[in-house]
């Protein structure tokens, strides 16, 4: 690989972790950037999910360290997206992802449009509305489902995790930001560890490519939490159209 296109990798894997780290969906940038570069698919997989799962872990890191998580439901959540996605792996390859993706070109604009349109949509946390055995168990169910999903078919999986978070469970989006961030999180760890199994990450374009996606998901998660939904809002949204400009040109 020329230092040109390394370079520009760095770059883009950088602004996944930024993007990522604030509202989810970085591996809408990331990956057609590793497969831009000529290199096998599966190395492509391998290479960004080990880029990824390094940003993603700083992300948890410092939403932790400012306390910007709800705790109590993560340990089940974790388990049920993991559940989800072997289940969503185990129905692809059973089933056409077609009906798939026309639901998701008629729900993604929905979604936008509703976070557009509601200016206060996730500004204040209201968790204190439900009990606890409902923030537990929506929780565990929306994790089983979105897993799911990512196992499926996978692109803006943390996206929908925050937007269910602070929908049905009434998060502020900064909180529903790091507990997507903690699922995200695991189910990377259970993927990357595969990938190295199979020799499918590419080290020397990898490891590079992980201090860039560091540094994005250190400066995204700061600001996340510095300025909260003004700034996470509008990068959903963008995201979210990111994710339906990908899904009709797929």
């Amino acid at each position: 690989m020329e230092n040109f296109e390394l370079l520009r990798l760095i770059f883009f894997v950088f602004l996944a972790g930024f993007i990522d780290s604030i509202a989810g969906g970085g591996g809408l940038i990331a990956l057609p950037a590793y497969i831009a570069t000529g290199i096998p698919i599966h190395s492509a997989l391998g290479s960004n999910k080990f880029s990824s799962t390094f940003g993603t872990a700083l992300s948890v890191g410092v939403f932790l360290k400012n306390k910007k998580v709800y705790l109590r439901p993560i340990v089940p959540s974790v388990v049920c997206a993991l559940l989800g996605s072997a289940l969503g792996a185990r129905l692809a390859l059973l089933t056409n992802d077609d009906v798939l993706r026309q639901l998701l070109i008629i729900a993604v604009p929905i979604v936008a449009i509703f976070v557009l349109i509601k200016k206060d949509f996730g500004e204040h946390n209201r968790t204190s509305e439900l009990s606890g055995r409902t923030i537990m168990l929506g929780s565990g169910l929306a994790s089983l489902l979105i897993g799911t999903y990512d196992g499926f078919f996978g692109p803006g999986t943390g996206s929908f995790l925050i937007f269910v978070f602070t929908f049905a469970l009434k998060f502020d989006l900064v909180t529903a930001s790091g507990n997507a961030k903690i699922i995200n999180l695991a189910s990377n760890i259970g993927s990357l560890v595969m990938f190295i199994i199979t020799g499918q990450v590419l080290y020397a374009i990898a490891i590079p490519a992980a201090f860039a996606g560091v540094f994005g998901n250190f400066l995204g998660s700061n600001l996340a939490i510095k300025i909260g939904p003004k700034i996470i809002r509008p990068v959903f949204v963008l995201v979210l159209g990111i994710l339906l400009f990908s899904i009709i040109n797929n």
